[in-house]
């Protein structure tokens, strides 16, 4: 959600430590005089309780209207890394303002600086404005993990001279920030072995030799102008492509197991992180970053009774970015139970229910190639994954060091070739060259070659 500079509700101003000693001392006076009937004394006591309650009051009509502006620069950025903030605070009062301490509300795990001073801002200035009445502010927000976080609001202190209240208010609204998974770079020597268009083309002239090429549609950005179709474009009036490039994807599909812990773990571990199912999203990011630069065109689906699949993705057109955007939105294990009723933002392209829809893959004519990235896969998962293998080619199943022996031997025995993962780090050597798929137009090879190891990428 932008920032805005919608009302937040006031806060009452409170006493500090020093205030609170004062009105004690002020009251043991008070109790003190009227004992043996010392006027003078009374006379400090009564200075002493006065002074907190004028320090709430100057706090509380001090406080000025504010309107505040975040941005992020980078807008989003991968997890471990960091962005810049930069606050633009304007005063909306006719009063100047100064002597306040400014924090940026950010939760968990993100880490932001703690309170500073803020400069001190003019009057409101609606007519001639010369930038007196507006401070800017940035700071350097540090994103440990992956996730979609609120930043905001800005959280104003402002006191007394004498320190005995302060006013604390939250100022302005909040701000999404994406954090995208970290992506390992699978072959770094081999760049895109085909263009898009290209790939799609000699896929489509060997699945559709005789395709009509004046089949034509309206042309989309990011459609290569060599597939105009120039006959149509005259009649229509319009610039037209040729629809059959759209026939012709190669399609991969990538499985990621998002069942919840276990509830030992869950007692045991409580709120905290569930690593290993970060590294398999992490995992799922490279894999399918890979899979897009080659040409594919990506289906991710989540391992989960019930869970909504998350949508296609393809080059060009963003489907890099969408695909890193909905993976930083998949809930953690302990998580999505929590925001079951919460109200949390619903995946992008919400369909059927997991079972029906993975079954659906078996009904494709060709296999494509399957990757299926696997934390603590159940055996109705496992006997999913084992009923989808003549889908897929080549079948690629990813574990992690907590999916148990018994559950590898059952991917074995079902002929899914499987890659052990401890780290990220372990991609490069787990899928180095020859070991990614390339698509059917790249080059002329079997799956079985791959699955072999008996060909190395060019």
């Amino acid at each position: 959600m932008p920032a805005s500079t919608r009302r937040q509700p006031r806060t009452v101003p409170r006493l500090t430590r020093r205030g609170t000693a004062l009105v004690v001392i002020g009251a043991v006076l008070a109790g003190v005089s009227l004992r043996f009937d010392l006027r003078d004394v009374l006379l400090l006591a009564f200075v002493a309780i006065a002074m907190p309650v004028v320090g709430l009051c100057y706090a509380a009509l001090r406080m000025p209207k504010l309107a505040v502006t975040r941005v992020f620069a980078p807008a989003t950025v991968a997890a471990g890394g960091s962005t810049r903030v930069r606050l633009t605070v304007q005063n909306r009062s006719r009063r100047p303002f100064d002597g306040a301490r400014w924090r940026d509300e950010a939760p968990a795990p993100l880490l932001a600086p703690g309170e500073e001073i803020l400069p001190g801002v003019g009057p409101w200035e609606r007519t001639l404005p010369s930038g007196d009445d507006t401070v800017r502010l940035d700071y350097l927000l540090r994103t440990p993990r992956r996730g979609a976080y609120p930043v905001g609001p800005l959280q104003l202190s402002l006191g007394d001279p004498f320190g005995l209240a302060v006013m604390r208010r939250a100022v302005g609204g909040e701000r999404e920030l994406l954090v995208t998974p970290r992506v390992t770079a699978i072959d770094g020597a081999v760049a895109r072995t085909a263009s898009v268009d290209g790939t799609r083309h000699g896929l489509q002239r060997r699945t559709h030799p005789n395709s009509d090429e004046l089949i034509a549609r309206e042309y989309r950005y990011g459609d290569p102008l060599r597939r105009v179709n120039w006959a149509a474009t005259a009649r229509r009036g319009e610039l037209m492509v040729r629809e059959e490039e759209q026939r012709g994807d190669a399609e991969a599909r990538l499985l990621l197991d998002s069942a919840p812990r276990s509830r030992g773990d869950d007692a045991h571990r409580g709120d905290a992180p569930d690593f290993e199912f970060e590294l398999a999203v992490e995992v799922a990011a490279s894999i399918g970053i890979h899979l897009l630069d080659r040409g594919y065109r990506l289906r991710l689906d989540p391992l989960e009774e019930g869970a909504p699949g998350r949508g296609e993705y393809r080059e060009p057109g963003g489907g890099a970015a969408v695909l890193l955007e909905d993976l930083a939105r998949i809930p953690a294990p302990g998580a999505s139970r929590r925001r079951e009723h919460g109200g949390a933002r619903p995946a992008r392209d919400e369909r059927a229910g997991g079972a029906a829809r993975l079954t659906a893959t078996r009904d494709r004519r060709a296999p494509m190639p399957g990757f299926a990235v696997l934390v603590r896969p159940t055996e109705e998962r496992l006997a999913e994954l084992a009923a989808l293998r003549p889908a897929f080619a080549p079948a690629v199943a990813v574990v992690l060091p907590t999916v148990a022996e018994r559950s590898v031997d059952a991917l074995e025995r079902a002929d899914w070739r499987v890659v052990r993962i401890r780290r990220a780090a372990e991609l490069t050597t787990a899928f180095g060259p020859g070991r990614m798929p390339v698509p059917p137009a790249a080059r002329e090879t079997t799956w079985d070659e791959f699955l072999a190891g008996e060909r190395d990428a060019p």
